[in-house]
């Protein structure tokens, strides 16, 4: 079993290069396959769900080269198979294969996905959207089989503000006939991200990053070349870990109009934040006021950032209430911290937390973001070692992140039991 390993008590200083944005890559990957030719990715990061995801396509027959910050894909010939099984149930984002190969061949059977299992986060609104366009779904034996003799274009309105959903049916209407429109859809940066690309590739999407989004279906798409934006959740980890350990941080390749949220309330606590065109600098102070943070839909704080959070806010003077009304039940990585010695409340949706000192202790990542909440905590314990199980979860997200906190002064390093 591999574990990480974290000396704590060290500032951290210097600087630290984002990668290109998870929540991007995992929606680029698959839509590239709606294109008749290659489509190459730029700035692409070094992740365990890119890797699954490679292998994903490779198995559709597409051709994948990797290199480095860099994806080729050749979809030409790409065959429809279904994948009730293996991969798909490695990664949550495996869903965007459905909208993918709907739009690609009007047909797709892909099992049911798996990832990070902190809640349940139920796919009836990407269904709802695919049947709006005329397609046909049913479950047999844990697989969606999806079929429509052909897509055409309807108004949908979202019952719940959905990244995975607008994504989903974005794909699928962009080879659809006629007009698409999507109400109350999500707003992310990965979404216009992802418009980005299929406008490169040839599709009619207008309003992506607002409540409407209108897609013209066309009959088919091209390759082209796209770079994908910086990791705003990897940006808000270190920036947060910056805060925590009391450093000096540059945090470079970020786009800081997508970190205003975090930047507000670290500045209300009491960090010192200076930004520049494509960088953020982090100056860590000696004390903290507690804060309120509320987790909620773009362009709200983020809850992928809620659980690092929390680990900050165990440094403050005072009490801190951080609620989450995105995910209800995103807080499994709380019993960990008070193994650690915080002093955490969870009520419903909310967490109190009350500051006070972290000791070192032997802690477990249950999610992706939770490891990341345990990385930050065992970096502000003055003595001793934290070790960390469950780093399977941490490649889910964070490339690099022993490299990049040895630069920035950590002691940090990993260990096979």
């Amino acid at each position: 079993m591999e574990k990480l390993m974290i000396a704590g008590g060290r500032p951290l200083r210097g600087t630290v290069q984002i990668s290109g944005a998870k929540n991007s890559a995992i929606a680029l990957i698959p839509a590239a396959i709606l294109s008749e030719t290659a489509v190459t990715l730029d700035n692409l990061p070094a992740l365990s769900d890119v890797a699954i995801y490679t292998e994903l396509l490779q198995e559709l027959g597409a051709s994948v080269e990797w290199s480095k910050d860099q994806m080729m894909i050749d979809p030409s010939r790409l065959l429809s198979r279904p994948m009730p099984n293996g991969n798909v149930k490695k990664l949550r984002a495996s869903y965007y294969l459905m909208g993918a190969l709907l739009g690609r061949f009007g047909e797709a059977t892909i099992g049911l996905p798996g990832g990070c299992n902190f809640e349940p986060r139920p796919i009836d609104q990407h269904i709802k959207g695919f049947e709006a366009l005329g397609a046909r779904i049913t479950n047999e034996n844990g697989a969606l089989h999806i079929q429509a003799k052909e897509l055409r274009g309807a108004k949908i309105y979202l019952d719940v503000v959905s990244v995975g959903a607008t994504i989903n049916i974005m794909l699928a209407a962009s080879r659809a006939k006629g007009v698409t429109t999507i109400e109350n859809a999500a707003k992310e940066p990965e979404i216009i991200d992802v418009a980005t690309l299929l406008n490169s590739m040839g599709a009619k999407i207008k309003g992506a990053g607002t409540e409407t989004i209108r897609i013209e279906g066309v009959d088919a798409l091209h390759g082209c070349r796209h770079s994908i934006i910086p990791d705003r959740i990897q940006a808000g980890t270190y920036m947060i870990a910056a805060a925590a350990t009391r450093g000096d941080v540059i945090v470079d390749n970020v786009i800081p109009k997508h970190m205003e949220a975090l930047t507000a309330k670290l500045q209300e606590m009491g960090v010192h934040i200076y930004e520049m065109d494509e960088s953020i600098r982090v100056v860590g102070q000696p004390e903290y006021e507690s804060v309120d943070v509320k987790a909620l839909v773009y362009p709200g704080f983020a809850t992928d950032l809620q659980s690092p959070m929390s680990s900050l806010l165990t440094q403050t003077r005072g009490v801190s209430i951080l609620s989450d009304y995105v995910y209800s039940n995103r807080f499994k990585h709380v019993p960990e911290l008070m193994r650690m010695g915080a002093k955490i409340k969870v009520e419903s949706r909310s967490a109190v937390i009350e500051g006070s000192p972290l000791s070192a202790a032997k802690v477990k990542a249950t999610d992706l973001r939770a490891g990341a909440s345990l990385v930050i905590a065992g970096l502000t314990v003055e003595g001793g070692v934290t070790e960390i199980t469950g780093v399977e979860y941490i490649d889910r997200g964070y490339d690099h992140l022993v490299t990049n906190l040895s630069n920035l002064g950590a002691e940090v390093w990993r260990q096979n039991d």
